[in-house]
């Protein structure tokens, strides 16, 4: 990368309010991520919860479906 490429595309971050507008950016795609990282085990765990009770009906005899 030649110097004047670089300080076209790192320009903007180096003064206060572009940081402050990156950490922000940053902070809501951390906060967005753990929410749905939250619903996605949520998901996870009642499926293997289905799962657990379909296979047990299942083991005695009890087929649901």
């Amino acid at each position: 990368m030649t110097p004047n490429l670089l300080a076209l595309l790192v320009g903007p971050f180096t003064s206060a309010a572009g940081i402050v507008g990156l950490l922000v950016i940053l902070l809501v795609v951390i906060v967005v991520g753990r929410v749905l990282l939250s619903v996605a085990w949520r998901l996870v765990l009642v499926a293997l919860a289905v799962s657990i009770v379909l296979w047990g009906l299942g083991t005695v005899g009890l087929s649901p479906i």
